[in-house]
């Protein structure tokens, strides 16, 4: 058998079918090709799953964040690697069969299964014209409750970190009622140190806002800026062109309610959900809450009416009447 160094050779393919292949020339190879029965059926290779150009466009001409683009393009990869199909093949059943398949055997949250049905209706209903796809239903939320820390539990975290920097990012997002991608993201010139204000650019929903800047932080501020003299960002990190990561301020919080002995399981927003809390407690009207938080609607705010306990502490329990200590004779 005499094979030119780029070598076509005809096989027999299940029958009478046949299949051409070519590879570059390995005589070990061709033999093996050739006699050995396990390499006689040979697969076609498979189709490249689709690079979403066009998805990824049309979510950067809305303006969507990165990390809102970056979610949206993997569940519609995942869904394509599962549904073995290309885009325009993909039905209603499809769809469905992914979400199941995400609810009963990933078993992921209903956040995440809401999150994977924005970035399927995007594609399939807004750049692809899919009718069908509006068919998909949503999951009901879980109505938890935000878990709140009392003031103590606060005082003891952000009094843990002995680095200044660390201590006034922890009092930063609890005083001004910042997520933690905004906190990360402050400029020096976001601190209005006259008015008391901090400026927060671009956030959620690509809504700017103010938020106050309480005095003992702003001491703080002063205290971290003396000695690390931040330029561009107020927080920088390794890089003093960049500003410092999300995870490494969760790493923060985290060592520091660990080192404070907190037991409660809580991330860093549970200080900004402190800061609502503690705010309605005092007496704050609820309109002035939404603004410091920059929520859209009020619903979203009125979550904290059902964690504080400005009116619940008013309530007398039923066991404090029946046994309660009785004075002597007054």
């Amino acid at each position: 058998m005499v094979i030119n160094k780029i070598t076509q050779v005809n096989m027999i393919k299940e029958g009478s079918s046949r299949i051409k292949v070519t590879f570059p020339y390995n005589p070990t190879y061709v033999e093996k090709i050739a006699f050995d029965p396990a390499f006689q059926t040979i697969k076609e290779k498979p189709k490249q799953v689709a690079n979403f150009e066009d998805l990824k466009r049309e979510l950067t001409f809305r303006k969507y964040s990165p990390k809102t683009i970056k979610a949206c393009i993997h569940y519609n990869k995942d869904f394509l690697q599962r549904s073995k199909k290309p885009p325009e093949q993909i039905n209603n059943d499809d769809i469905k069969g992914y979400l199941f398949h995400l609810a009963d055997e990933r078993g992921v949250s209903v956040s995440a299964l809401n999150s994977a049905i924005n970035a399927l209706k995007f594609y399939y209903g807004s750049v692809l014209k899919k009718k069908f796809i509006y068919d998909v239903k949503r999951p009901k939320k879980d109505k938890k409750l935000s878990i709140v820390l009392n003031k103590e539990e606060v005082s003891k975290i952000l009094s843990s970190p002995s680095n200044i920097k660390h201590k006034a990012i922890l009092m930063l997002i609890y005083s001004s009622g910042l997520r933690v991608g905004e906190v990360v993201k402050l400029g020096t010139e976001d601190i209005d140190s006259k008015r008391k204000l901090i400026h927060i650019k671009g956030a959620k929903g690509r809504k700017d806002r103010y938020t106050i800047l309480s005095d003992v932080a702003l001491e703080t501020l002063k205290k971290y800026w003396k000695e690390y003299k931040p330029f561009k960002w107020l927080f920088p990190g390794p890089d003093k062109e960049r500003h410092i990561t999300i995870r490494t301020v969760q790493r923060i919080f985290e060592n520091s309610y660990k080192a404070a002995g907190i037991r409660k399981t809580i991330s860093v927003h549970s200080l900004r959900h402190s800061f609502a809390t503690h705010l309605l407690e005092s007496g704050t009207d609820l309109r002035y809450i939404q603004e410091l938080l920059g929520h859209k609607s009020s619903k979203t705010t009125e979550i904290y009416t059902h964690v504080s306990n400005k009116d619940f502490m008013r309530i007398k329990g039923p066991l404090d009447e029946i046994l309660a200590p009785k004075s002597d004779g007054l």
